[in-house]
């Protein structure tokens, strides 16, 4: 009986020595995990790492960002830089020794036309050239004898009258030929042509060519186009709601998306006083600030714009510290500073425009002041992460 009693008395034991052990073990292990948590709760980075990725520490600050106006537009010249080339005369394309993209001077010849009703006019001039010579002698002597009671009024009207139209059908010949750079002079020393020539009438390239050799074409035809250059500007369309926020002046940022994206310094130069009644907008004429790079683009190119109107202040971080993940920004926080390391958290950040490589941030009220961010080298520990 005394043997059962111990017997029972050390498996009591045993059994409470057993279970003492267990717990022990399972809030060793709780500890372990509570450890590994509260590591696993920010970001731990040495003072070697941070150094040796020329990594950097900086607050929300206040910055200054432009207010603007936004606008489409196309890169183009004045109309004076710009000349379409006619005829004044129909006729049949005899040369053109010109192309596309090549550059001509004022006066430079671009091509002849020919035609046989050329000829017929030279043939008039001449005709009312003669015929000027006896109508005006005939219009003096009846004036004379008018004037001395000769000869009767109606004789001397008669005369007036021929000789007028005479000298207005000769006139208007000459005017013609000098308009189909003919020489009426050389016309009236015999000098007679089918073919006319066609000069420039301002210096630039040519844009268009719209004729071939043998081709025929008329008066109303456009059978070249030439562009200077020189002048090349920004022509923006700005809706109505903005025209009051635009002045002589402000600075224009532009692009050519289907160039490049590099944004190009401009200013306003002239702001349009009408209306397109279709489309709502008002014309407002820019200028390159830096005239060298002009020549690298084209008229009819297509710009997007902004034309700064006021600048406001508003609190943001670089644009590189801020990492977007799955439509989700975040930034670094440094939560503690040790002996020997940085502690991080990542956090959510709401975003504002950019400008100048400064993001405005749009939650501040979650952050406090003295809150000190990775401002360069985040991109790398927020993809880790």
């Amino acid at each position: 009986m005394n043997k059962n009693i111990q017997k029972s008395i050390l498996l009591i034991a045993v059994v409470s020595l057993m279970c003492s052990c267990g717990n022990s073990e399972s809030d060793s292990n709780q500890e372990m995990s509570d450890e590994t948590a509260s590591s696993n709760s920010g970001m731990n980075i040495s003072f070697a790492q941070f150094d040796g990725s020329d990594m950097e520490l900086g607050k929300i600050e206040e910055n200054s960002f432009p207010v603007s106006v936004e606008a489409t537009g196309l890169i183009d010249v004045p109309p004076e830089n710009k000349a379409i080339i006619s005829s004044f005369a129909d006729g049949y394309v005899r040369q053109t020794p010109l192309l596309i993209g090549d550059q001509v001077k004022k006066g430079q010849f671009l091509l002849s036309l020919e035609n046989p009703e050329y000829v017929q006019m030279q043939q008039d001039y001449l005709d009312a050239m003669e015929q000027m010579k006896y109508l005006k002698s005939e219009y003096e002597r009846q004036k004379t004898l008018v004037e001395e009671n000769i000869t009767s009024e109606k004789n001397y009207l008669k005369a007036e009258s021929e000789y007028k139209r005479n000298l207005a059908k000769y006139q208007g010949l000459r005017k013609k030929l000098q308009m189909l750079n003919l020489s009426p002079e050389a016309v009236e020393k015999g000098t007679i042509s089918s073919v006319i020539r066609i000069y420039s009438p301002i210096t630039g390239s040519i844009s268009e060519m719209n004729i071939n050799n043998g081709m025929y074409v008329s008066a109303a035809d456009e059978l070249m186009q030439i562009i200077d250059r020189d002048h090349l500007h920004i022509e923006l369309n700005v809706f109505e709601k903005d025209v009051m926020k635009i002045k002589k002046g402000q600075d224009i940022k532009f692009r050519i998306p289907e160039a490049n994206n590099d944004t190009i310094e401009g200013e306003v130069h002239l702001v349009g006083t009408s209306i397109n009644e279709s489309k709502r907008t008002v014309k407002v004429h820019g200028h390159f600030k830096d005239e060298s790079i002009k020549n690298n683009f084209a008229t009819g190119m297509f710009v997007e714009a902004q034309i700064i109107t006021d600048k406001k202040q508003q609190k943001a971080l670089p644009t590189q510290s801020i990492v977007s993940l799955d439509n989700t920004n975040y930034v670094l926080v440094l939560e503690k500073k040790t002996d020997s390391s940085y502690i991080f958290k990542r956090r959510e950040v709401k975003l504002g425009d950019a400008f100048n490589n400064l993001t405005i941030i749009t939650n501040t009220s979650d952050f406090k002041p003295e809150d000190e961010f990775v401002t360069k080298g985040a991109f790398p520990l927020i993809k880790e992460e």
